[in-house]
C-alpha cells in the first residue's frame, strides 16, 4: 500500500514538473502554447460601442447583436490582432459591444473599421478563372455584383423542415427587394447565388426555381449552430443597427509590461511569505505544505494556459489570492492532528483522524468561495469575471493539492521519522 502511494505521489511530482516546463514563458511551452495576456498586461485598446436597436424588432435583437459581434471579430482579424475579445454587455435598455484589442498599433483605423455598418449583398456566380472578387475556397468561380443588397432584406429566421426536421434559414424581402429577387432567381435557375457579408462569402445556395412573393428558404445539411450563425449574419447585414463609439481607453505596451512585472514579483513574494510562515510555525509538517503549494502553483498555471484563460491584472490578483488560500486546508488538518495527538492518539491515527475531522470544514469553506466565484463570473463585467474565473479554478485545484498531495507525502515520508515528527508537533 505504501509503495502504491509512493508511486502515485511520484506521478504527481512528475506532472507538476512537466506543468512547470509548460508554463515557463520561454522555451518549449512558449513556442507551442504562448500565454494569453489581457490588454492591461501587454498594452492595447478597450473600445465600447453603443448599438442602436430602436429600429429592430424585439424578436430579432439578440440575433442582430450576435451577428454584429461575429462581423466585428472578423474585421479585427484584418488588423493582425491575436485573439480579440468581443462581447455583448447589456445594462438596462442599453446594448453595448465591448472590444478589447491587445497589442494593436493602428487604433484609429480599427475604430473606423469596426464602426462601419455591415454590408450584405447578393452576387451572381459563373465558373471561370480566379478574379479579384473570388474568395478563398471559391477560386473557381467569378462573382458578379447585383442590385440586391441588405437594404432590401427585412429579416432572417431559423425554421425546421416539416418532413426531415432539419434546420433551414428563412429570408424575407421588402416589396422592392421581392421584385429584384424574383428577377434574379428567374435568371439563375439551377445556378448558385452567392451571399456576401463585408465582402466575405457566407453562403452559396443553388436556385431551384423562380421565387416570387419576397420569401425564400435556404436549405441544406445545416447543423443548428450553422443555421443560427447564418441567421445572425443575415440580420447583422440587413437590419438597421448602427454602432457608435462611446468609450475608448488605451494602455501602452510599456505600462502593460510594468504591470506584468509587478504582478509576477507580488506573486513570488506572496508565495515565499506563505512558505516561510508554514516552515516557522509547523516546522517539518510545513515542508510538506510548502511542496504541496509549489505543486499547486505549477498545476494551476498549466490549467490557466491550457483552457486558455486570458490573464488580466484582475485574474492575476485572483490567482495570488488563491496562493494564500491553498494552505488553509493544511492548517486545518495540522491543527486537528495536534489536538488528536494531545488526546493520546499515535501519529498515524492522529493524522487519519485529523484529515477526517478537518474535511467538512475544508469542504464548506471552499464551497462557499466557489459559489461566490460563480456568482461573480455570471453577474458582473469582464474585469471582475477574470478575477472570478481564476479564483474558481484556483480553489478547485487547491482542494486537490492541499488534501491529496499533502496526505500522500505524510503517508510516504513521515512514517520513518515518527518520533521526530511527534516531538515537533
Amino acid at each position: 500500500m505504501r509503495g502504491n502511494k509512493g508511486l502515485l505521489f511520484a506521478l504527481i511530482v512528475l506532472l507538476a514538473i512537466a506543468a512547470g516546463v509548460f508554463v515557463y514563458p520561454k522555451g518549449f511551452g512558449a513556442k507551442y502554447r504562448p500565454w494569453r495576456l489581457g490588454l492591461d498586461l501587454v498594452g492595447g485598446s478597450h473600445l465600447v460601442y453603443k448599438v442602436d436597436l430602436s429600429n429592430v424588432p424585439a424578436s430579432d435583437q439578440d440575433s442582430v447583436l450576435n451577428g454584429l459581434r461575429d462581423v466585428i471579430e472578423k474585421r479585427i482579424n484584418n488588423f493582425g490582432v491575436a485573439e480579440p475579445y468581443v462581447y455583448i454587455a447589456k445594462s438596462g435598455n442599453e446594448n453595448n459591444l465591448v472590444v478589447e484589442l491587445a497589442g494593436i498599433k493602428n487604433v484609429s483605423d480599427a475604430v473606423k473599421e469596426i464602426g462601419a455598418t455591415p454590408f450584405l449583398d447578393f452576387r451572381e456566380v459563373s465558373s471561370g478563372v480566379s478574379t479579384s472578387t473570388s474568395t478563398p475556397g471559391a477560386v473557381d468561380y467569378t462573382f458578379t455584383p447585383t442590385d440586391l443588397t441588405g437594404r432590401y432584406v427585412t429579416g432572417a429566421a431559423m425554421s425546421f423542415d416539416p418532413t426531415t426536421n432539419s434546420p433551414q434559414v428563412d429570408i424575407s424581402f421588402n416589396d422592392e427587394g421581392a421584385k429584384i429577387f424574383e428577377a434574379l432567381t428567374e435568371k439563375n435557375i439551377g445556378k448558385p447565388l452567392a451571399i456576401f457579408l463585408d465582402n466575405e462569402l457566407i453562403e452559396m445556395p443553388t436556385v431551384q426555381g423562380k421565387i416570387a412573393g419576397g420569401k425564400a428558404q435556404i436549405t441544406g445539411r445545416f447543423t443548428l449552430d450553422a443555421a443560427r450563425e447564418l441567421v445572425e449574419r443575415f440580420n447583422a447585414g440587413a437590419l438597421p443597427a448602427p454602432v457608435t463609439l462611446v468609450d475608448q481607453s488605451t494602455t501602452s505596451a510599456t505600462l502593460g509590461k510594468d504591470s506584468l512585472r509587478a504582478a509576477i514579483i507580488a506573486g513570488i513574494i506572496g508565495t515565499l511569505l506563505v512558505i516561510l510562515f508554514m516552515l516557522i510555525y509547523y516546522r517539518s509538517l510545513g515542508v510538506f505544505a510548502a511542496v504541496a503549494l509549489l505543486i499547486y502553483i505549477a498545476l494551476t498555471l498549466a490549467v490557466f494556459k491550457l483552457v486558455p484563460i486570458t490573464l488580466t491584472l484582475a485574474g492575476v490578483a485572483g490567482f495570488i489570492l488563491t496562493i494564500g488560500m491553498a494552505v488553509d486546508a493544511n492548517i486545518l488538518v495540522f491543527e486537528r492532528v495536534k489536538e488528536e495527538m494531545k488526546r493520546g492518539l499515535t501519529r498515524s491515527a492522529a493524522m487519519h483522524e485529523g484529515f477526517r475531522q478537518a474535511w467538512p470544514s475544508i469542504r464548506d469553506s471552499n464551497s462557499s468561495t466557489i459559489i461566490t466565484a460563480i456568482i461573480l463570473y455570471f453577474f458582473t463585467t469582464s474585469f471582475v469575471r477574470g478575477f472570478a474565473l481564476t479564483l474558481f479554478l484556483g480553489v478547485v485545484i487547491s482542494m486537490f493539492t492541499a488534501i491529496t498531495a499533502t496526505r500522500l507525502m505524510l503517508d510516504v515520508f513521515a512514517r520513518d521519522r515518527k518520533q521526530n515528527l511527534e516531538s515537533r508537533i
